[in-house]
């Protein structure tokens, strides 16, 4: 039994789809029972958010008795901010499970978890438990939460890390970023990779649309670089359809009618409509500004046989041969990518082939399974 520990973003994201992608590849792919037992920060009071992250965490003896109850053999935690913490961990060891704490972003050190400042730019002026240039910054948005994070970070980092029996990332590149950022070496250098998996992939490309067009899946906010893809659509004479929301929606939203450019924004769509839109566009863009753990969208629509355009930072930069990979920020090289992309009749079957060899549930099992078995080891 592997029971799964997350505590929900204020803004819902791609975190929480992978956990239930995972916990579905443990029941279907590795034969074994799954729980997921969640905390919601959007049912979190300010308050008792902050309370959360200085205590590291509330309420563990849930977590006890949830191992107790379940027979979970391992616990296998994601985000544990601000409402599980380190506590979560401490209890599901005290219970009898061992733990595996999975980092899919850059919170350790980093209180927004992205390495972008507040004016967008990549940024890895925190270090270790010095938390301080994010408080400076304000990077939180609320100088209170700022404070507020950077101690809880400052405190608990190393207590939280070791507390786990093993750390996993989602790419090299995000391991790489953990050692510059200074994290300990359990949830840097020795950290074990597992890929996201991807559960549906096309059996074929979809057809190609007669009217080429682009589409972007992201939250709107300021590390996503919504806007290049607008700007490079504009550039380029490109239809955009945007699918997702955040907190920027209205810049960006002024920022297409200032651009003059063919830009509909879907807002959050359902799984299947989503698919359905995808199926419709002749590229994805992906131009994030950030040092990406994973570029989930990027393998999502390469699964779905559409071919990928995207920003050559973090993880995105390991797509390379698969995708067409341009600096974060250059709205003309996107624009340029993109049409070569458009034009290039055997890109479809390209990117799903690479999908299939990058994220299919068959690859992505038995790393995952290598893990669970190092933790029963010991």
């Amino acid at each position: 039994m592997i029971l799964f520990l997350h505590n929900r973003y204020r803004t819902p994201g791609g975190e929480e789809r992978v956990v239930e992608d995972l916990a579905w590849l443990v029941r279907e792919r590795l034969g074994e029972d799954a729980e997921v037992l969640e905390r919601d920060s959007a049912a979190l009071g300010r308050a008792r958010a902050t309370a959360g992250l200085l205590r590291g965490g509330l309420d563990p003896e849930e977590v006890a008795a949830a191992v107790r109850r379940s027979g979970a053999r391992i616990v296998h935690a994601h985000n544990l901010t601000p409402a599980l913490g380190w506590r979560a961990l401490a209890a599901a060891r005290e219970a009898g499970a061992r733990t595996v704490l999975h980092l899919h972003n850059y919170r350790l050190v980093c209180a927004v978890g992205t390495c972008v400042d507040p004016a967008g730019a990549d940024c890895t002026r925190c270090h270790g438990r010095d938390t301080r240039p994010g408080v400076r910054l304000n990077c939180r948005g609320s100088r209170a939460e700022a404070v507020a994070y950077g101690a809880a970070l400052a405190l608990w980092q190393r207590r939280l890390v070791a507390l786990a029996d093993v750390v996993v990332v989602p790419s090299a590149a995000a391991r790489e970023r953990l050692i510059v950022l200074g994290a300990p070496p359990a949830a840097s250098t020795e950290a074990h990779v597992v890929g996201h998996v991807v559960r549906e992939l096309a059996d074929a490309p979809p057809p190609r649309p007669a009217q080429p067009s682009a589409i972007v899946a992201s939250r709107l906010a300021r590390e996503k670089g919504v806007e290049v893809a607008i700007d490079a659509c504009a550039l380029a004479g490109l239809p955009l359809t945007i699918c997702g929301d955040g907190p920027l929606e209205a810049e960006l939203r002024a920022h297409a009618a200032r651009a003059g450019a063919d830009v509909t924004f879907a807002g959050r769509v359902s799984a299947p409509e989503l698919q359905r839109l995808r199926a419709r566009a002749s590229v994805a863009l992906v131009p994030s500004r950030a040092a990406e753990t994973f570029g989930l969208a990027a393998l999502e629509a390469m699964a779905a046989g559409v071919p990928v355009a995207a920003s050559r930072v973090g993880a995105l930069a390991e797509l390379a041969p698969d995708a067409a990979l341009v600096a974060p920020g250059d709205a003309r090289a996107l624009a340029d990518a993109a049409l070569a992309v458009v034009a290039d009749a055997g890109a479809p079957r390209r990117a799903l082939a690479a999908a299939r060899r990058r994220a299919a549930p068959d690859v992505v099992a038995p790393q995952l399974a290598d893990v669970y078995e190092r933790v029963a080891r010991g």
